[in-house]
């Protein structure tokens, strides 16, 4: 593991020794993280025109919410198992459950159908509250302790760094839930 850059693919996930920052992040550090999300919000923006009545941010919401969380379901299962090391590193429940960090990508792409399909959307609402809302946590927790480590949320193959982007978007998908759930 490079001191410098650690790589969420390395070692036995969250049994590591935390890291110490030692490098700034800069915005080219979350290239692939903008184009994900920039792809998602035009996909869903693309599907929005095809829906009879005109401009609806819900359907655009749950539209957008598919689009990421498949996409982010997908780079996950390039490499699942350095996706799990990474993962481990800092979710409070992954950390002690590796089979919960390799289930996670399909819980992502489950809810992802959910919300394209328009399947049983108060579950879907409530279970990416609590998912999303939970990660925060154990993100927040990592920030706080100092942790240098790479987000996991774009696997091992796509490398960004583990900062309040991260922390921002749990909480943004845990508060699109509850908003169309409330």
């Amino acid at each position: 593991m490079n001191p410098e850059k650690p790589s969420c693919c390395s070692g036995g996930g969250g049994a590591d020794a935390p890291e110490e920052k030692n490098r700034a992040v800069s915005l080219s550090d979350y290239g692939p993280l903008i184009v994900l999300v920039g792809f998602s919000l035009l996909a869903a923006m693309a599907k929005q025109l095809h829906y009879a009545g005109g401009w609806d941010t819900r359907t655009w919401m749950h539209d957008f919410m598919g689009f990421f969380l498949v996409s982010f379901a997908m780079v996950k299962a390039f490499d699942l198992s350095g996706f799990a090391d990474g993962f481990q590193k800092y979710d409070l429940l992954a950390g002690p459950c590796r089979p919960y960090a390799l289930l996670y990508p399909w819980i992502e792409l489950a809810l992802g159908l959910g919300y394209l399909g328009h399947v049983f959307p108060n579950i879907v609402y409530s279970v990416t509250i609590v998912v999303f809302a939970f990660g925060a946590v154990g993100v927040l927790i990592a920030l706080r302790k100092g942790l240098d480590l790479q987000c996991a949320c774009l696997g091992s193959t796509l490398k960004v760094p583990l900062t309040r982007v991260a922390l921002t978007e749990d909480l943004a998908m845990a508060a699109m839930a509850g908003w169309m759930l409330f």
